[in-house]
């Protein structure tokens, strides 16, 4: 009996003085409260996100709405914006679910967890790959405008469509393996990435966001930046009677591409840069909580930018503007003085003429058609 006591004294004294000398640090960790920033969180996010998702379908519907009506749906431009519009669609309908979230907690269950957080990213991912390509696709049709011409077909349009669908989904299949639900024992069911040690964790989150700075931020600013420059020489070369206002509509799109887009992916790579090193040095909770302040407000105004996107290309033609004012007058006579109905072509006209100044947002020779 008394060999048995000293077996379990022991086993006892083993336990509480066995450690993984991995685990042990010789300076003091600082944890910090979250508190202030939940807070923010669950009373900003919410809000933000309910406007974003009210936004996006009223005017991608409106986008959507006025193609299917007066366009011809296999023209290259309008299978890149319906795509867009598709994108935009599909991310805004993930954020009522967030909104939720971010409120409460998860109640929707594990597969719902994956397949919105998928959605989430796919859309909001496909969106700047569209706007990209919608770019690219303009300045082919402007500053090359004659091999132009007999390259920008439906199949190009639907092969680089799917293109983008696949970068994409790829992207985003972290979250669609690594997303569970667990209950935490103050904040309740969370919707969070999981099942992996912490030191995996990190090094997939810095995959995650050096993947948003360079493949989705950094090289399609590039490409918006060298395409707008080239269409605006192009412009300034030719004899154009509207040509300040094509000018000054290119720098009203690269102002806003910039403005809404850097400050978010700033955050993303300190975010990234905080992670490398965050063994080397501490870092005050003021710092910590002052970026996670910036990345929600950041990341709803590039959102936005997501969600408002084709409305805000489309309205900068004239063919929008005039198809815009057709159905104004038509669905709301009382209305009709104030939107007087241009000489635009409509969508007969459209169907004559597929590859010529006819498509929806710019022509081969100026880029507000």
């Amino acid at each position: 009996m008394e060999d048995q006591y000293r077996d379990f004294l022991d086993l006892l004294y083993d336990t509480y003085n066995t450690s993984d000398p991995a685990y042990v640090v010789s300076k003091t960790v600082m944890l910090c409260s979250k508190e202030t920033v939940n807070e923010f969180a669950s009373k900003f996010i919410p809000v933000f996100y309910v406007v974003n998702f009210l936004l996006s379908f009223i005017g991608n519907g409106l986008v959507l709405l006025i193609i299917f009506k007066y366009e011809k749906l296999v023209a290259v431009t309008n299978i890149f914006l319906l795509s867009l519009v598709f994108s935009n669609l599909l991310f805004a309908s993930s954020l009522p679910f967030w909104a939720t979230y971010h409120w409460s907690e998860w109640i929707f269950g594990t597969f719902l967890c994956k397949v919105v957080s998928s959605a989430y990213f796919i859309g909001f991912y496909s969106s700047i790959l569209f706007l990209t390509l919608m770019t690219f696709d303009r300045y082919l049709a402007v500053v090359h405008a004659v091999a132009a011409a007999k390259s920008r077909k439906k199949l190009y349009a639907i092969i680089a469509s799917v293109v983008v669908w696949a970068i994409s989904i790829a992207a985003s299949t972290k979250e669609l393996v690594l997303r569970n639900v667990w209950q935490h024992p103050i904040n309740g069911f969370i919707c969070e990435e999981s099942g992996l040690s912490d030191r995996s964790m990190e090094r997939w989150n810095l995959v995650t966001y050096y993947q948003q700075f360079l493949l989705f931020f950094l090289l399609p600013l590039i490409m918006v930046m060298y395409c707008y420059i080239s269409i605006t020489v192009r412009i300034l070369s030719t004899r154009m009677k509207e040509k300040c206002r094509a000018i000054k509509l290119i720098f009203v799109i690269i102002f806003t591409f910039f403005v809404c887009w850097t400050p978010f992916n700033i955050v993303i790579l300190l975010r990234a840069i905080q992670i490398s090193y965050s063994g080397d040095e501490e870092e005050s909770c003021s710092d910590k909580d002052g970026l996670d302040f910036a990345f929600y407000v950041t990341r709803n105004i590039a959102y936005l930018y997501c969600c408002i996107s084709p409305v805000f290309y489309t309205f900068l033609g004239k063919k929008f503007q005039s198809h815009f004012r057709r159905l104004i007058s038509r669905k709301i006579p009382c209305l009709k003085r104030h939107f007087p109905i241009g000489s635009q072509s409509t969508r007969s006209t459209s169907q004559r003429a597929p590859h010529s100044a006819n498509e929806l947002t710019y022509t081969q020779h100026c880029p507000d058609a």
